[in-house]
């Protein structure tokens, strides 16, 4: 047997063992300790070693998603962990807003987040396309979300609500004489939220064939319920009458539009100002 794969048999004996828990340890406040153990290899299936090497390669989600599958307990530390770590690690100042935590650098970790960790880390990297145009989803490159696009997306009655939405990821569709654009968002605390109380109190129903691409839950047709705002089509420079969305249940939203060749209102703001508002945007969040 070659030296390699007895360590790989001694450490991961070692670990079903109960022995891993030995190694690192969290510090207080969500932070990790230094406390070592004598053999550092007990605790290589540690959560926080797996952080640190997780950290050392930037929380590639790819790289995560195959981890996650190679057993259940690994799939377990992934989803308490590893995608709380990415999430933060990609869009610090949006986790903390989204849970009321401090920023990157904080005394307090982040707390629970509705929907859960997974889906919100495939929100931010993941574009879900748009089936009624045929669009397949796949893994964006760069993305920007901001309260001020989510401003755009909420209707009078609902402007005590913070949304954080996506700006549009644009595709070509053959045949059609303009594009579309995908776009996503999410809710802080959705079950409180005006958007959802209007929702409930007014018993819109919800989507008989349509799921939420990152949780799985139903949805609710904004377009069909009214909720959907004309400064929404002029945030993303969208025709009028030509965007859709959706809100599930847990507070995920995802859309999609045809987007005008030539619009008045390109990167203009909800009362038609140019001017972002860049202190309340989250900003880029990339792979």
């Amino acid at each position: 047997m070659s030296d390699g794969a007895r360590n790989t048999r001694r450490f991961l004996g070692a670990s079903s063992n109960g022995a891993g828990s030995a190694g690192y340890r969290y510090g207080g406040a969500g932070g990790i300790g230094a406390a070592w153990s004598s053999d550092v290899n007990t605790g290589i299936l540690d959560e926080n070693v797996l952080a640190l090497v997780f950290r050392s390669i930037n929380f590639d989600p790819k790289a995560l998603c195959t981890v996650a599958r190679v057993s259940r307990r690994l799939r377990a530390v992934a989803e308490r962990v590893l995608w709380r770590e990415l999430c933060i690690s990609r869009a610090p100042r949006m986790v903390a807003s989204l849970t009321g935590a401090p920023a990157a650098g904080g005394a307090a970790a982040p707390g629970r987040i509705v929907g859960g960790w997974p889906a919100l880390a495939k929100l931010l990297l993941f574009c879900c396309g748009a089936a009624s145009a045929a669009v397949p989803g796949h893994f964006t490159g760069v993305s920007r979300f901001s309260k001020t696009s989510g401003r755009s997306f909420l209707s009078r009655r609902c402007r005590g609500d913070l949304l954080y939405v996506s700006d549009p990821c644009e595709h070509a569709v053959p045949g059609a004489a303009d594009d579309v654009g995908a776009y996503r968002g999410v809710f802080r605390g959705f079950m409180r939220s005006r958007t959802r109380a209007w929702l409930v109190g007014h018993r819109a129903p919800l989507e008989p064939r349509v799921r939420c691409p990152y949780c799985g839950a139903r949805v609710w047709s904004m377009t069909a319920a009214g909720l959907a705002p004309r400064s929404a089509s002029r945030r993303l420079g969208a025709n009028d009458g030509r965007l859709e969305y959706f809100v599930c249940v847990s507070g995920h939203l995802h859309g999609s539009c045809w987007l005008a060749r030539l619009s008045d209102s390109e990167g203009a703001g909800p009362d038609g100002s140019d001017a972002d508002d860049s202190s309340a945007d989250e900003g880029d969040v990339g792979l």
